[in-house]
């Protein structure tokens, strides 16, 4: 009957008389129409009745089984349209529809944060505070629940009796590392597995934090909200939901004026979202319209630079929150650097897939053999791994231009401009300790490298006061290396516990140790030993499978 080029939903009424879907976010409604010939559904199509019942998105349409009602979520708000309140030439419809609620019923479904109980010191090692250069050898860090409340020497800090202590003599303890532009696949297919493994692969590799500038809105943050709820284990989640895309597509976000600009935030913020990204919106007016609407709701715009110099450089002047990837010139001069340093707008220059010549992510895989990596191939699947790993292209030290650009990340960083980590998803976990070791290539101490992956991503996202350093109050996100990343960075991988959230696992299994002991779950490629499985072609970014034996 009909065909599409934006809508994302179908939703014909159970008497077969009407047709709901979804186009660019909003949902509208219009007669089913049944002749030979199909029908091109648009929003735009004037030669059909229809209408819009959605202010800014609705999702999940569904009708009453009277099919007098159409019903739709947009994050806890639970709406509703009558028919005869759409149309008016249905019996009974008012002279002047309404027009489309900016409020609906509030779902109310609340569930308790997860937290352990009890009192956890981790007694001995090294901590690096990120409280400044603060290093304290031989201390103790106490935990009570899921938030640090002493820390100090080991020979000074009373320990309770009835704390649960963990020895970490010898060891270094740093805070959790913070991947602000982490894509982590969030289960596109719309399926929320028991358990990820791209979720376990970042812990095991101590990221405790991953804010997530492009993914599936409503997958996103259910899952977001499970992992607080403690019915998935993960980092902390947090993300953009779907970009403002500015090109076309079924998902493109059209933003002429500021009401526009308006409506999406609104409807990216109410289903959990503090921070948008604009992607590649065209015209320069269209962004500002973006990030005045953000003023306007308390929320950061965290862009695309897209590779245009340019585009980053007016970005940088209307004062988004900050540039995300790296800007495609290396390297740059004061004039540059004086023109950055003198705004506040942070910098993610996600090395990894460093713009102007070949990834950061290709040095690792020429210089180290990824495909032996214990910890990645305990939560990763072998041929994602294997595909990009085994056969290596290999080149010149100096033809990696990831290194050019650490080097100008390194400047800014110097004059002021604060630098962020993010690995972009391209090996999860992995990829975060990569993306720290190639700032130190650019120059920076490893000290100066675990502020980006730290306090300064904290900042970045509004969240300095609860988590980026190890603090009397914060909340106890920790990861306890057996070697000490300041005489080597490369140690920061040599991961021996992390603690997400107060509960304590071992990196290398990803079982719960400490105040609580559980093992993990199978991972859906552990069920079965010797079973062959394969990625069918063109779908190795679809990350939940259903294979054979799979309980």
């Amino acid at each position: 009957h009909y065909t599409s080029t934006y809508a994302t939903q179908f939703c014909p009424s159970p008497d077969g008389k009407w047709m709901a879907f979804t186009e660019l976010f909003n949902a509208y409604i219009t007669p089913m129409v049944t002749i030979g010939s199909a029908l091109e559904l648009s929003a735009s199509n004037k030669t059909i009745p229809l209408t819009r019942v959605t202010k800014d998105a609705g999702t999940y349409l569904h009708w009453s089984s009277d099919s007098q009602r159409l019903f739709w979520t947009l994050g806890e708000q639970y709406f509703s349209r009558e028919i005869k309140n759409s149309f008016n030439f249905i019996d009974g419809a008012p002279q002047e529809l309404p027009k489309p609620d900016s409020t609906g019923i509030a779902i109310n479904l609340n569930i308790k944060s997860d937290s352990p109980t009890g009192l956890t010191a981790l007694k001995g090692g090294r901590i690096i505070t990120m409280k400044g250069d603060e290093v304290i050898d031989e201390g103790t860090i106490l935990i009570e629940n899921n938030k640090i409340i002493a820390i100090g020497k080991a020979a000074e800090l009373v320990i309770p009796e009835a704390a649960k202590v963990i020895d970490v003599t010898g060891k270094t303890v740093m805070p959790g590392i913070i991947d602000v532009h982490a894509h982590l696949r969030t289960s596109p297919d719309g399926i929320t597995p028991q358990q990820d493994w791209s979720y376990l692969a970042n812990l095991a590799f101590g990221v405790t934090t991953a804010h997530d500038p492009s993914s599936n809105t409503e997958m996103v943050f259910s899952q977001s909200e499970m992992i607080k709820a403690g019915r998935l284990t993960g980092p902390r989640l947090y993300s953009t939901g779907a970009i403002l895309y500015g090109a076309d597509g079924d998902f493109k976000a059209v933003i002429n004026n500021l009401d526009d600009a308006m409506s999406h935030l609104r409807r990216l913020k109410a289903v959990g979202a503090f921070s948008v990204k604009s992607y590649n919106q065209p015209r320069r007016d269209q962004r500002q319209q973006v990030l005045e609407a953000a003023r306007r709701l308390k929320m950061e715009v965290v862009p695309e630079g897209g590779s245009t110099f340019y585009h980053n450089l007016n970005m940088i002047a209307d004062g988004h929150t900050g540039i995300e990837h790296s800007i495609p010139i290396a390297p740059v001069y004061k004039d540059v650097n004086a023109f950055w340093n003198n705004t506040k707008v942070a910098y993610t220059p996600t090395l990894i897939v460093s713009y102007g010549s070949q990834w950061g992510e290709n040095y690792w895989y020429d210089r180290t053999n990824v495909w032996e990596n214990e910890r990645l191939l305990a939560f990763t699947p072998r041929p994602i791994i294997d595909a990009r790993s085994r056969r290596r292209t290999t080149s010149e030290y100096g033809d990696y231009g990831h290194i050019e650009v650490a080097k100008t990340a390194k400047q800014l960083a110097d004059g002021g401009t604060r630098v962020n980590l993010g690995a972009h998803g391209q090996i999860q976990g992995l990829g975060a300790h990569w993306e720290l070791w190639m700032l130190v290539q650019g120059g920076m101490t490893p000290l100066q490298a675990i502020r980006c992956a730290t306090v300064n991503g904290a900042v970045y996202l509004g969240m300095e006061k609860e988590i980026g350093s190890i603090e009397n109050g914060k909340l106890a996100d920790l990861v306890i290396m057996d070697a000490n990343p300041l005489e080597d960075i490369r140690n920061s991988e040599k991961i021996k516990y992390v603690m997400v959230n107060g509960r304590l696992y071992d990196s290398l299994s990803m079982n719960e140790i400490g105040g609580r002991e559980k093992l993990r779950g199978k991972l859906w490629f552990e069920m079965g030993k010797g079973m062959i499985y394969s990625f069918p072609t063109g779908v190795a970014e679809t990350w939940t499978y259903t294979i054979p034996n799979c309980e």
